[in-house]
């Protein structure tokens, strides 16, 4: 008995010509024939991992407004330039420039112990010899308000156990806020990470004007245990924080483009990548310097089989997704009056692909949805569902173009190294960053002829 794998496929072959079709000149033989090469090209070598080595090893984290990410920039356009794509340019962005200076933080009482910090992005600095100060530690905004009044003078430490990072990282945005209303000198906060190998994980943070800006960083998942615990056998821990920050204002940046142009429907643009920023450390392999090789490999591929797409493919490497999405504001400006057939983003990971999520008008989603049965030829497990989308596009796609992005079976990973020291090209499989690479590539391919 056939599976319903099978049927479905086999139905897909069926009904496809005249649901999907109508309008097109290319056959089914023509479209399963080039994603077969796509598949072998994506596997045919690890490219892609050394590509991203050479981006995360040689100009290492990419936090806007340095010149690592200038760098990093520079060496791109080259290596796009020479892999001889028809188009490839670069759009001024201005950036934010937050420089980290100098940390340092120390348990001083009830004994000594140096304690591994990150400041969050955007913190202000503490007074240059620093703030020694008892700890009040809270696991919940909650439990901040039932003790407003023993906050005053204190550092507070957010201690959330991790229940996902969309609900755990309010800690990390709102927290110097919350602690600050109330009159702490400081705020430390427990990484926002399912793991904890006694590594902070730094990331954007949030004041308000009407609110004293107060020192705001991450602390390992095992420090803020062991106040915590101090605390419960009725011992107040006191902390030595010294934080030294700079904002410099805005810095000249880059989003970086490179394109195929269509050969039947030149001005149809399907425009997809990931952000070339980010933290200031580790080297930015899985956020998203990963995401940013598997798209420019998916482009390559297609431009070395010489399969000339009906619709214009547009490489973005967006910059400052991590504090600010100016280069996706900058592109949205830019280019918004232009026909976007479809945005995408893969700012998820590499890991197995998983799902292509879509957002966009029932007539399309009609269209993609049997876009499944193809890829599940090569990726059986590969889902096309609706609800897609990521940070940088969203400024095209809040005007109403079509979002897309990938998601992966991260196992849970994912968050071990975001935003952390931890997060360098050895955490991804080279295996991985091809088969992505190749479901962008088949996925992009697909639109292009069949849309």
């Amino acid at each position: 008995m056939m599976n319903k794998q099978k049927i479905k496929f086999l139905a897909l072959f069926v009904l496809y010509p005249t649901l999907l079709f109508s309008g097109n000149d290319i056959s089914v033989d023509v479209i399963l024939s080039n994603l077969k090469r796509i598949y072998a090209e994506a596997h045919s070598s690890n490219e892609a991992w050394e590509r991203l080595a050479v981006l995360c090893d040689d100009y290492g984290p990419r936090l806007s407004g340095s010149q690592n990410l200038e760098k990093a920039i520079d060496w791109l356009q080259g290596m796009l330039i020479k892999d001889g794509f028809d188009s490839v340019w670069t759009e001024p962005v201005m950036v934010p420039k937050w420089v980290r200076i100098h940390e340092e933080c120390k348990l001083v009482y009830p004994r000594s112990k140096a304690v591994p910090v990150l400041a969050f992005g955007g913190s202000v600095s503490t007074p240059p010899n620093g703030i020694s100060a008892e700890v009040l530690v809270v696991d919940n905004f909650d439990e901040l308000e039932s003790n407003r009044e023993k906050v005053k003078g204190k550092i507070v430490v957010f201690n959330p156990p991790y229940e996902g990072y969309g609900k755990t990282v309010q800690y990390r945005w709102f927290g110097a806020v919350r602690a600050a209303q109330y009159g702490a000198v400081a705020a430390l906060c427990r990484a926002v990470s399912p793991l904890s190998m006694n590594n902070p994980h730094t990331g954007v943070m949030h004041y308000e004007d009407s609110v004293p800006k107060i020192p705001f960083a991450s602390i390992s998942e095992e420090d803020a245990l062991l106040l915590e615990r101090f605390q419960k056998r009725g011992i107040t821990p006191k902390i030595f924080l010294n934080i030294q920050t700079a904002d410099s204002g805005k810095s000249p940046s880059r989003n970086l483009i490179a394109e195929i142009r269509g050969s039947v429907y030149p001005s149809e643009i399907i425009a997809f990548g990931g952000h070339i920023d980010s933290w200031d450390v580790g080297s930015g392999a899985q956020d998203d310097g990963a995401g940013c090789v598997a798209a420019w490999q998916a482009l390559k591929i297609i431009k070395t089989l010489g399969i000339r797409p009906k619709r214009t493919l547009r490489l973005v490497f967006w910059v400052n997704e991590e504090n600010g999405l100016e280069g996706g504001k900058k592109y949205a400006e830019l280019h918004k009056h232009e026909n976007h057939r479809l945005m995408f983003e893969f700012d998820s990971g590499v890991f197995p692909p998983s799902r292509i999520g879509f957002s966009g008008p029932d007539s399309i989603w009609e269209k993609v949805q049997p876009f499944e049965g193809f890829l599940q030829k090569f990726y059986p497990d590969v889902k096309i569902q609706q609800g897609g989308g990521g940070v940088d596009i969203s400024p095209m796609t809040k005007l109403g173009f079509p979002g897309a992005s990938l998601g992966t079976d991260d196992g849970g990973k994912y968050f071990w190294y975001h935003h952390s020291h931890t997060d360098t090209p050895d955490k991804v499989n080279p295996k991985d960053l091809n088969n992505c690479s190749a479901v962008i590539a088949m996925f992009i391919y697909l639109f292009s002829e069949l849309i």
